[in-house]
């Protein structure tokens, strides 16, 4: 897959825990459907049912293809925990070709 036919994305998620978290990046990897799954902790601000919340999460940075990105989206809904999850694509613009070629190499094709 080249970039300028497919191209990259990151795509952002949110866990409750570390074996939220854990279960997904590991998942999402193993399928080849992400090349690196990063995971911090954050605190989040929100408004969740009328409600304000303030919660401690985790962040997934999910490296990955654009063309995979549906089944990426339909793999944290089928596992996700949450009832609306949060998962976002953000496309990649430029990066290191070898770090992009890396991608390539490492994703279902």
């Amino acid at each position: 897959m080249t970039p300028e036919k497919n191209g990259y994305c990151i795509v952002l998620c949110t866990c409750p825990t570390d074996d939220d978290a854990d279960m997904l990046a590991q998942g999402l990897v193993e399928a080849r459907l992400a090349a690196c799954v990063q995971i911090m902790p954050i605190r989040s601000f929100y408004t969740w049912k009328g409600e304000i919340h303030r919660d401690e999460e985790r962040l997934l940075l999910i490296k990955a293809l654009t063309a995979l990105y549906p089944l990426i989206e339909d793999f944290i809904s089928q596992n996700h925990p949450y009832e609306v999850p949060e998962i976002v694509r953000v496309p990649v613009e430029a990066g290191l070709e070898k770090y992009l070629n890396w991608i390539d190499s490492v994703s279902r094709e």
